[in-house]
């Protein structure tokens, strides 16, 4: 069942995306689809696996996988292919844990990976098709500033889509979708701080060389604070319906505790289940 003005917009947040996981696995289980899914960074590959209606893989991926090295880890950096290994995640973990790509093409709901040109530093929504394309863009989408490399793709590069839409509500709308569910990896009234002094200066030394992309990501901050405060105002006015931790999340972007994980992506099914009659009155599914 599906409302055809809708739309399903889900935040980054790494690891804590296990909430999210959590979220479209109960989505999945009462059959509420939307003509149209767009991901910032680990939303993208969320994204992914709810499309092919691949209930606990998120979970499973990430958790089996943990401590796997040639997944996460700092050894990729030293092998150029970032914390975070995207090919191995595609190449490798899905011979043993497959992706469902029949699923994934089958479906006539748009697959969009919001992603940062490191150029212009705007975002860019890709909207990919086959597919390499598509690891590509979630892969672009999901490459964290400092610990992965940009993503090339139709001769551009590409970090996170955090960096220049955190939370692509508004594209959404742009694209013709007004009823919006958005799920979120933070509480309502989390802001981020002021970058400390150590990470500024990180971030000096990697992007020297691309001022724009370095005042990017100076005030980043500002901007996600800006949008938090504009996406509370419209939900408050029911333009949004928002799904989100009720509690500050205790969970890292590179969580190293299953145990935590585990009961992050409890705790997003067990919202999403009691949240459930009220999406399907939002979305008109009755």
């Amino acid at each position: 069942m599906r409302n055809e003005d809708s739309a399903l917009v889900l935040q980054g947040g790494s690891l804590r995306s296990l909430f999210t996981a959590g979220v479209l696995d109960v989505l999945i289980e009462n059959g509420i689809e939307f003509p149209y899914v767009n991901g910032v960074s680990a939303g993208s590959l969320c994204a992914m696996n709810y499309i092919s209606k691949q209930v606990g893989r998120t979970k499973n991926v990430n958790v089996r996988y943990l401590h796997d090295k040639d997944y996460i880890g700092i050894s990729n950096m030293l092998r150029g292919k970032g914390l975070f290994n995207f090919d191995y995640l595609f190449h490798y973990i899905s011979k043993d844990d497959p992706f469902d790509w029949e699923t994934f093409e089958q479906s006539n709901t748009r697959y969009v990976a919001v992603a940062t040109n490191i150029q212009t530093c705007q975002a860019e929504y890709l909207e990919k098709k086959g597919h390499r394309e598509i690891e590509l863009s979630a892969s672009a989408s999901s490459s964290l500033p400092l610990v992965n490399p940009p993503v090339k793709l139709d001769g551009k590069e590409y970090l996170d889509g955090g960096l220049s839409d955190p939370v692509a509500y508004e594209e959404a709308l742009r694209q013709g979708y007004h009823k919006r569910v958005v799920i979120l990896t933070r509480e309502r009234g989390y802001r981020k701080k002021r970058p400390s002094k150590q990470l500024m200066k990180l971030y000096c030394a990697k992007y020297g060389n691309h001022p724009q992309l370095l005042q990017t990501l100076i005030y980043m901050w500002e901007d996600y604070n800006r949008m938090m405060d504009d996406l509370e105002e419209r939900e408050g006015k029911g333009e949004l319906f928002v799904i989100r931790p009720v509690a500050p999340v205790d969970v890292k972007r590179v969580e190293r505790d299953p145990k935590k994980l585990q009961a992050l992506y409890r705790e997003g099914r067990l919202i999403a289940e009691q949240q459930i009659p009220d999406v399907k009155t939002y979305l008109e599914l009755y």
